[in-house]
């Protein structure tokens, strides 16, 4: 093929026909409607898997609530942590009783194993704890 100008592309030896090199072919007129009814078809699957994904994302198994729950619980005792070290410096430490009654606040997941719904309740009592000590120094001064 040789470019001759403005014109566009001129082809020395005629038109040659497309033909299958590699695996990889021109489709003609005759076949492209059927494509275009494919690609159709396909758009409509492609919402259905992504829906069907949306989905699958959105459902909790039990091994995410377990998760989640134990993230909750660790989190709970960073705060009563920062808590503790606060107070042995001799700080009021209201930052980390606010930290600590925002963990408190968020949601529980219960998990099918009792000893860790066990576990998890007694960290929430002893924050809960701590909350209400802190209370009773707030109204003392």
């Amino acid at each position: 093929m040789k470019v001759t100008g403005p014109s566009g592309p001129s082809s020395s030896s005629g038109a040659r026909p497309a033909r299958a090199a590699g695996g990889f072919s021109v489709p003609s007129a005759a076949t492209s409607a059927p494509a275009g009814a494919a690609s159709a078809s396909g758009s409509v699957s492609g919402v259905a898997g992504v829906s069907a994904l949306m989905a699958l994302q959105g459902v909790d198994d039990a091994t995410e609530r377990r998760r989640r729950a134990i993230r909750r619980g660790g989190s709970l005792l960073d705060r009563l942590d920062e808590l503790k070290l606060a107070l042995l410096a001799g700080d009021a430490g209201d930052g980390a009783l606010d930290r600590l009654s925002r963990s408190l606040r968020e949601e529980c997941p219960v998990d099918a194993d009792p000893a860790l719904n066990s576990l998890l309740a007694q960290i929430d009592l002893r924050a809960a704890v701590e909350l209400a000590k802190a209370d009773i120094r707030r109204g003392a001064t």
